[in-house]
């Protein structure tokens, strides 16, 4: 199929690599020239005849620039598949204006870090009819570990805010009890081996344990995607009036972050607050 990749971050990349290896005509675009096979500076070019057309930016202000500037170009037989990160009620806004043009619309956001993405175990949740569903499955499904359709459009952009104040919680909670352990002296390979068989265990401190170990903040999943994630959390629940104590506070300690200018560094990063603080 004739495919557009619209944002060449981290997971943009991985998925176009493997759309070009399943044999798709791939055409690729970013704010910022990238160099990639069948990169086109013209976003209006490389969503022209395209089939398929994921858009994997930002924030809600980028997917509207996105869509400002190819909605000419669309019409009825295309599917855009919004997997970038966004709330419900902009994921209903933009799903309004693509189907205006005749096109279909997907709610797409995933989970699943760069590592998850190169190797094919991206987890998609999918909002929309099911209809809709189907007919992206044949592309979803090669690069996907898992498709989980959550319900209608707005649906599965929550659910993707829900998961990730998990991820955040846990990940912040397991940078404070290891720095507790580090300062009364417990060496990290006793306390990752408590850590094991303990209900506290999770893929979260799978996946970061080890970069904790190394000191090695380099981005699987970037502080100020997580920030602006956590926004999106606590602008939902403002909107359902529900108080998010928790994640007020851990936003707080976001902000800290990328005033300290980590806002490219992974997430886990802000152990380097409790470091800086403990010397």
């Amino acid at each position: 199929m004739n495919i557009s990749v619209l944002g060449m971050g981290i997971i943009g990349n991985a998925w176009a690599k493997n759309l070009i290896a399943d044999g798709h005509t791939v055409r690729c675009w970013n704010r910022t020239p990238k160099n990639f096979p069948n990169f086109t500076p013209s976003i209006q070019e490389a969503v022209n005849q395209a089939e398929v057309i994921f858009i994997i930016v930002y924030d809600p202000p980028a997917v509207q620039s996105v869509l400002n500037q190819i909605q000419s170009k669309l019409g009825p037989g295309q599917l855009v598949i919004q997997s970038s990160t966004i709330s419900a009620k902009w994921t209903r806004l933009f799903a309004e204006e693509v189907q205006k043009t005749g096109a279909w619309f997907l709610e797409a956001p995933f989970t699943g870090s760069k590592i998850a993405a190169e190797q094919r175990k991206t987890i998609f949740y999918l909002g929309g009819d099911l209809e809709i569903v189907e007919k992206a499955r044949p592309i979803l499904e090669p690069i996907s570990g898992t498709i989980l359709h959550i319900g209608p459009l707005g649906s599965a952009s929550t659910l993707k805010l829900a998961m990730n104040l998990n991820i955040a919680g846990i990940a912040q909670t397991l940078c404070e009890s290891l720095m507790l352990c580090r300062k009364a002296g417990i060496p990290d390979d006793i306390y990752f081996s408590a850590l094991v068989p303990n209900v506290a265990h999770s893929g979260v401190s799978d996946l970061k344990g080890p970069k904790l170990r190394q000191h090695d903040y380099s981005a699987q999943f970037s502080l100020k995607n997580m920030a602006k994630d956590l926004r999106l959390a606590l602008e939902t629940a403002a909107e359902l009036s529900l108080p998010l104590e928790q994640t007020g506070h851990l936003k707080s300690i976001y902000d800290r972050g990328i005033a300290a200018g980590w806002l490219n560094d992974d997430f886990i990063g802000l152990m380097r607050l409790l470091e800086k603080k403990t010397g």
